[in-house]
């Protein structure tokens, strides 16, 4: 952690107890721990879900829960949060801390494909935090629109939008990760239906409107 970083920290509000736990669990049990949201990024999701007020929200890839637990601080009372992790392995560590927390009530988890199960909820979605597998965040984004999960005016967030740099540089052959994500921003870019802007923070996140 640089100075800087510290220093960001240190004059933000503090992380959850609750949290602080799962971020240190998930170094100490889980491989590529660095792909949890953790505090800044946790209480920026926080405060924009305060600010937007969503009443449903779909998580596409919760790894070991942080970033829902950190949306599920910010809600407002009958919200209800469906997140979508592929990795069944995940599925004990994500249960434990969502049933520990306050906000179990507000916190579904679904194993498995979000390009399946999302569209079998049956419901309509405020705000939808895009975090899955890179290789799919257009055919995720696709899926929002082709099946009425999104409507004007709602929000959609998608993470690791720069993606260490590499949107910036030639694609490796093979890289089909960057080459998910490069695609996605030039989606984004053009369609007319929504507006959108990047935030560097961390590894980026797009936020994006429907108009």
């Amino acid at each position: 952690m640089t100075d800087l970083d510290r220093y960001i920290e240190t004059m933000s509000s503090a992380e959850d107890a609750l949290l602080h736990e799962l971020e240190r669990e998930t170094y100490l049990r889980v491989l590529n721990p660095r792909m949890i949201s953790g505090h800044i990024q946790g209480k920026l999701l926080e405060m924009i879900v305060r600010m937007i007020r969503p009443q449903r929200v779909l998580e596409i890839g919760t790894f070991t829960g942080y970033s829902a637990l950190s949306m599920a601080a910010g809600l407002t009372e009958g919200g209800i949060i469906d997140t979508c992790e592929v990795d069944d392995e995940l599925e004990m560590m994500i249960l434990e801390y969502f049933e520990r927390s306050k906000y179990a009530d507000k916190l579904r988890l679904h194993i498995g494909s979000a390009l399946d199960i999302a569209p079998s909820l049956g419901e309509v979605y405020d705000l939808v935090f895009i975090d899955g597998d890179k290789r799919e965040y257009t055919a995720y984004y696709n899926m929002l629109f082709d099946k009425g999960l999104v409507r004007s005016g709602s929000w959609i967030m998608a993470d690791n939008i720069l993606w260490y740099g590499k949107v910036t540089e030639p694609v490796v052959k093979g890289d089909k990760q960057t080459q998910g994500i490069i695609d996605f921003n030039a989606t984004v870019a053009a369609d007319k239906r929504v507006e959108n802007v990047i935030l560097p923070i961390r590894d980026g996140i797009n936020l994006i409107r429907v108009k």
